[in-house]
């Protein structure tokens, strides 16, 4: 039963809101990441794209919080469909959002043909493969119709409204007492505040710089798994947290 939504887009701190949450007691936290290590997810995640009826429990089961895309792309579903979850949208700069979220796209494993990687890496490529229908439509939903994969993030300018007009559209339509505005750089008090949970003794983690993003993909297209980054791994944010706060 999910408890908390993440409505935020990738690259605005979900990697590091995935172990916020885990530490906090709200996890297993879903993420992309889960797709990665766990090829056999992309079925059941495929099939949400169409338009029809979604058993989210099925799709989800066994989460308690979610992060990034694939499920915050369905935010309002999943929304409706669990009506006592909190709602978090992460944020960061736009500007910098745009060239984090180009390096991911160009780096993603859904950019690279299967038959042309090593065969370890070929499950992970072909599930994200089977993901595209989710992605393109998440993509069209952001950059407008006709948008697919191909086409990569826009420039700077179309991007950032892009960006802008998402953030919008989530603070205007969720409702207000479910939701909170979240920049991984304010740390556990808002967090912890929203939801209503002590504060550890310990720093938030920052994790997933873009360093790490790329050694992540590094690995899996040579060795076929992925391991999520660790704040020992990445000490700088993928939302933009100051070296000095990590």
């Amino acid at each position: 039963m999910l408890k908390v939504i993440g409505a935020g887009l990738p690259r605005t701190g979900t990697t590091s809101m995935k172990a916020a949450l885990e530490r906090l007691g709200l996890g297993p936290c879903h993420h992309m990441f889960e797709i990665l290590s766990d090829p056999a997810q992309a079925e059941r995640w495929s099939r949400t794209a169409d338009g029809g009826p979604v058993a989210w429990d099925r799709v989800l089961d066994g989460y308690a919080s979610c992060q990034d895309w694939p499920s915050s792309g369905y935010w309002r579903e999943l929304a409706a469909a669990y009506p006592d979850a909190k709602i978090v949208l992460t944020v960061r700069d736009p500007s910098r959002w745009h060239t984090s979220f180009t390096n991911l796209l160009t780096d993603s494993p859904a950019a690279k043909d299967p038959d042309e990687l090593p065969e370890a890496a070929r499950p992970v490529a072909l599930a994200m493969q089977r993901m595209r229908p989710v992605l393109d439509r998440h993509g069209r939903d952001l950059f407008g119709d006709g948008w697919s994969l191909e086409d990569g993030v826009p420039g700077e300018d179309a991007a950032v409204a892009a960006f802008e007009r998402y953030v919008e559209t989530v603070r205007a339509e969720a409702p207000a007492d479910r939701l909170l505005v979240f920049d991984v750089r304010e740390g556990w008090g808002p967090l912890c505040s929203f939801l209503g949970l002590e504060e550890p003794d310990e720093p938030f983690p920052h994790l997933n710089d873009s360093d790490g993003l790329k050694k992540v993909f590094g690995t899996l297209m040579t060795d076929g798994h992925v391991t999520v980054p660790s704040q020992a791994a990445s000490p700088a944010a993928e939302g933009d947290v100051p070296a000095a706060n990590a």
